[in-house]
């Protein structure tokens, strides 16, 4: 099996671009993986500043049709053109698959270089896949690995030692434009219920703000505030709340945008300094609320520019935790598929084995000498299958697994059995000792 990912992260790509890619993002890997194209695994990282599609394929021959498959479904989830969906996606495959989201998880790809939440977007990402049957074997171990790599940089490092985070930095900036410091004094309004706006929540309170209101367009306020804090908005109650806010934070990215006019009547009826905190990758408020007097906007770009440089040794540090875990993972990965083709082998000649010996126990029953037959086929076999087998380990340490599965439906029209299931079963049968010089191979008994 073949991992690939498609890329496009808020350094490559403007942000409009990956909200509009991101767009029905949920139900791509479903539709991959049910449509019967070359993907038999898929697993989406969505957040405010990327959109990532992880792949498996059956083989390096299926990559490029399992592209074309994810850059099919994007565009028709999306409404963009293929041509534009293919142009915005840098294509990851190889070691490069593990490398990038390892770096993402741990935050070293991140607006701000460390943050905490990109762990937390990593691991739901994987929920989310096992629960709608898209991840396969190899995603699962590949994500799963990423949330150990990003704990192993938190523990070894001093790397987000400062707790930073896209909102921190946010709310910081919203600090540094106020008159009043005092986040007790403020009242704030926090439009959305999802994971940033909880990070949002929990980030206001350890500033000492009480006077939190929070506004769902999906009705989801009341639940949310119920264990989260803070009081519910109705579309009802949102104009009066707006009106007393002196910060108002989106979370959201629903499809309803507040209107520069309906801030503007907003600023005009409440005659106070207000600050909009835009966090959502859709725009929760329109851009054009920057040229209102009196309104200050703090969008992702602004914190990306305004996120503190990490010191340089913590970064090299983290850089080399990283590269470390993506090269043994893809090792592993390695020796997982030429077990695979390891174990065809040995069914298949273990096979032909046991049909001969069932000659031998027919014409000669259970004697000594069929028995003395028995064990001396058997240690043949085993002596035959020793140098093939040392010879895929070292066929795989050098990147050639393919050549070797290659030789073998060429030579014994052996079809190696690449799907992967995660159940890390093999074929007891298949599974005997390599050794060459073991002794302990018993007869069967007739």
């Amino acid at each position: 099996m073949v991992l690939l990912s498609l890329i496009a992260t808020h350094t490559d790509v403007d942000l409009e671009t990956v909200a509009r890619l991101s767009a029905g993002a949920s139900e791509v890997p479903s539709s991959l993986v049910d449509s019967g194209t070359a993907v038999t695994g898929s697993v989406v990282l969505a957040t405010c500043n990327r959109l990532e599609v992880y792949c498996e394929a059956p083989s390096e021959a299926d990559v490029e049709a399992a592209r074309s498959a994810v850059v099919a479904e994007i565009s028709r989830q999306s409404g963009m053109s293929e041509d534009k969906v293919s142009r915005s996606f840098a294509t990851n495959t190889g070691e490069s698959v593990a490398q990038h989201l390892f770096a993402v998880g741990a935050g070293l790809d991140s607006a701000v270089v460390g943050e905490r939440e990109i762990a937390g977007q990593v691991r739901r990402a994987l929920i989310e896949a096992q629960e709608k049957g898209t991840v396969s074997g190899g995603l699962s171990r590949l994500f799963q690995t990423a949330s150990r790599t990003a704990k192993d940089v938190g523990a070894l490092t001093a790397l987000g030692k400062r707790g930073l985070s896209i909102v921190s930095v946010a709310l910081g900036l919203a600090t540094d434009l106020s008159e009043d410091t005092d986040w007790s004094r403020k009242s704030v309004v926090v439009f959305g219920t999802g994971a940033y706006a909880g990070a949002t929540m929990a980030l206001l309170k350890e500033r000492g703000c009480t006077d939190i209101s929070v506004y769902s367009s999906s009705n989801r306020a009341e639940s949310f505030a119920a264990s989260r804090g803070g009081r519910p908005l109705t579309r009802k109650s949102l104009p009066a709340a707006l009106a007393g806010a002196d910060v108002v934070i989106g979370c959201s990215g629903s499809d309803s945008q507040v209107s520069a006019e309906d801030v503007r009547k907003v600023r005009e009826a409440a005659g106070k300094p207000l600050i909009i905190i835009d966090l959502a990758l859709t725009h929760d408020f329109d851009p054009e609320v920057r040229e209102i007097d009196g309104v200050e906007l703090i969008t992702l770009e602004s914190v990306r520019l305004a996120a503190p440089a990490e010191q340089v040794e913590s970064l090299k540090q983290a850089s080399a935790i990283v590269a470390d875990a993506a090269q043994n993972f893809s090792k592993q990965q390695l020796s997982r598929e030429m077990d695979s083709a390891i174990v065809a082998l040995r069914r298949h000649t273990l096979d032909v084995l046991d049909s001969e010996l069932e000659k031998v126990r027919a014409q000669h029953g259970c004697t000594g000498a069929a028995e003395e037959v028995e064990f001396a086929m058997r240690r043949m076999v085993k002596q035959l299958l020793h140098v093939p087998t040392v010879r895929a380990r070292e066929l795989a340490a050098s990147g050639q697994q393919e050549d070797y599965i290659r030789g073998l439906e060429a030579l014994y029209g052996i079809t190696v059995g690449r799907a992967d299931a995660g159940t890390g079963k093999t074929d007891p049968k298949a599974a005997e000792p390599e050794a060459a010089g073991d002794d302990t191979v018993e007869p069967k008994s007739a």
